[in-house]
């Protein structure tokens, strides 16, 4: 095991970036923040990082007490990883985080990998701009799918939220709304450029379904 690494300072941020500052960490839990994940699953959806340091960064994770691994019975028998409590509780730093860097989504450049469910995080702080905070929400692009817990985005403190915040694919039952979008709208959404009801009521965004959630991004 690695020497625990510490800036060694009596700091609340410095203590913070001794246990998250790391590169990956941070990624590593906005996966997490999806449910129990697989190694194999998380080094898919990370594209760039090697096979060692994704086993080195989960091994410092859950000696920092952010994550914790289990193993899943039969017939699954394959170990999982999972955020504790702690670990759910970065759900507002990574919200923030991605607001702040929202601005530097401009054009997509060659280079750039994207999986749909990367857009979950700005999504779900614009389903709580727009009071929409009930129910499943099917998240439909041309990337993919995947789906939110809308009542997450109630929650403005993440160690509240039990579960997990979204999912990778679609929803496990009939979805409360389904919205179908791109990428680009998205990208708009995170930066602040319009709101989710602005978007709905521009056509930008297709919401279709009976719910709680989608009552509220129509009636906007």
């Amino acid at each position: 095991m690695s020497p625990r690494r510490s800036y060694d300072q009596y700091c609340s941020a410095a203590r913070a970036l001794d246990a998250v500052g790391d590169r990956w960490t941070l990624l590593i839990v906005r996966e997490l923040l999806a449910g129990p994940r697989r190694y194999t699953d998380l080094h898919a959806d990370l594209p760039g990082v090697s096979t060692d340091v994704l086993a080195s960064r989960l091994k410092d994770m859950e000696r920092e007490g952010l994550t914790t691994r289990r193993r899943l019975p039969p017939p699954g028998a394959a170990y999982v990883y999972e955020l504790t409590a702690r670990g759910r509780g970065l759900l507002p730093v990574l919200e923030a985080l991605g607001a702040w860097g929202a601005g530097e989504l401009g054009e997509r450049r060659p280079t750039d990998a994207v999986r749909a469910h990367w857009f979950a995080l700005p999504l779900l702080r614009a389903l709580r701009e727009a009071g929409a905070t009930e129910g499943v929400v099917e998240v439909r692009l041309e990337e993919g799918a995947f789906h939110l817990y809308a009542d997450a985005a109630a929650h403005s403190v993440a160690d509240s939220v039990e579960g997990p915040v979204y999912g990778d694919g679609s929803a496990p039952g009939e979805p409360d709304a389904r919205l179908v979008l791109d990428a680009v709208t998205c990208a708009a959404l995170g930066r602040g450029e319009t709101s989710l009801r602005e978007a709905v009521r521009d056509g930008r965004v297709r919401v279709t379904g009976d719910g709680t959630a989608a009552k509220a991004l129509r009636e906007g």
